[in-house]
């Protein structure tokens, strides 16, 4: 993993890395990131790789009327990460399809061992902002499709 830095590529199948450090408002009573900030994170992650990709969610919404909602999650928690611990979070596109896409992520501690912490797939859809029901990506917004 590379040391506290994001990684940007236009190609969207690329991994990007975010770097994270784990403040006290995100841990437990006992030091320990509490299960459900791991979310934060990836979510963190994916906003920040659409951003690299040059897509603003503010104008897709504003001209387009398109947004991501996430439809599933599957996730496992390996180790845990502490107050105070540096973390790079991955993003990668595994799949995407005319109406979804799904992103493999990983949280290691950011350290010579790069220690995996968790790991998830994530499906997010493609949503008309209006009727909240599933459509296909805007023409151009990704280089290719599966």
């Amino acid at each position: 993993m590379s040391k506290a830095s994001s990684t940007a590529s236009t190609d969207p199948h690329a991994v990007f890395e975010w770097p994270v450090r784990v403040y006290y408002e995100d841990t437990d009573h006992g030091g320990v990131v509490y299960y459900a900030n791991y979310l934060r994170f990836l979510e963190r992650a994916r906003s920040e790789w659409l951003r690299a990709m040059g897509v603003s969610q503010t104008r897709l919404l504003s001209e387009s009327r398109v947004l991501f909602a996430v439809t599933s999650v599957s996730i496992r928690y390996l180790s845990p990460a502490r107050f105070e611990d540096a973390l790079i979070v991955t993003s990668e596109l595994s799949r995407l399809k005319r109406a979804s896409m799904t992103f493999s992520q990983r949280i290691c501690r950011d350290s010579v061992d790069g220690e995996l912490l968790c790991q998830a797939e994530v499906r997010a859809a493609c949503l008309d902002a209006d009727s909240m029901r599933p459509r296909g990506m805007p023409p151009g917004l990704f280089m290719e499709s599966n």
